[in-house]
């Protein structure tokens, strides 16, 4: 009974798969302008933004989360506002960006990351496999199972995996910059890739979405991710989204990782 559990699960798993659109397929290539926010990436390795990672104004970016993720049209103008206002462009242009422009240190990026190491120790920009090794334990993405909870992370877990990289991140930097950017923008960067990801269903992310995100800046396509049958997000939803996070109690013993 149990083997035929697991064996129904598993061609549900692959039922839900899709293919990349035509055009938008995975690609990664080494020298292309990227980014310290995987989001962006993401969007870049697959076409949605430009390839190169380079001359992004706002109408790419626009169409780029429709696109990739559904989200709302304007979803991600206030974030795009942002890198105009800090100036960090570096293209000859106040209206667009490269990616690399965004790891300006205090500004859009900022110390604590769960997937970069911190600017004091040099390269704030790409992903670094030790610091994100600690945050994907916290959120029990490598424990797996056929049970509900070991297939997901909730609010409560990603909340609480945050919290830890940021405290890891303070004891280990003397130089760490709590400064308002970073209390806001920590939690925010949370927010941010739980809308992305989100399962309406099941009220909670996929682990294997979370993975494939992060670890290899990809579209869980393969592992089942539709954005044409997503609800679309807005940057209301992102919002509420932080509320909830930051509405965790992190200071209480968190719960088993990956526990629902």
């Amino acid at each position: 009974m149990k083997l035929n559990f697991l064996l129904q699960a598993a061609l549900a798993g692959f039922a839900a798969a899709i293919d990349e659109p035509e055009g938008h397929e995975y690609h990664r290539h080494h020298g292309d302008s990227r980014s310290p926010c995987p989001g962006l990436n993401v969007m870049a390795n697959h076409g949605f933004l430009p390839r190169s990672g380079l001359n992004i104004d706002l109408e790419a970016v626009r169409t780029g989360v429709v696109g990739a993720f559904n989200f709302e049209y304007t979803a991600f103008d206030m974030p795009f506002q942002q890198a105009v206002d800090f100036k960090l462009t570096t293209t000859g242009n106040s209206s667009t960006f490269h990616l690399a422009d965004l790891a300006k240190h205090d500004t859009i990026e900022f110390d604590g990351s769960q997937s970069r190491n911190d600017f004091a120790f040099g390269n704030d920009n790409d992903f670094d496999p030790v610091i994100w090794h600690s945050v994907a334990k916290n959120l029990g993405l490598y424990h797996t199972g056929p049970a509900k909870e070991d297939q997901y992370v909730t609010i409560e877990v990603a909340a609480r995996a945050r919290a830890a990289r940021v405290k890891e991140a303070m004891a280990a930097n003397k130089h760490f910059n709590a400064s308002e950017a970073q209390m806001m923008g920590s939690p925010g960067t949370t927010a941010l890739y739980l809308a992305t990801l989100w399962d309406d269903e099941a009220q909670a992310v996929p682990k294997k979405w979370i993975r494939a995100f992060f670890e290899e800046e990809r579209i869980p396509y393969h592992e089942g991710y539709n954005p044409a049958t997503r609800l679309q997000k807005t940057g209301a939803d992102i919002a509420d989204f932080f509320g909830k996070i930051v509405a965790v109690d992190t200071s209480t013993p968190k719960c088993k990782r990956g526990q629902l």
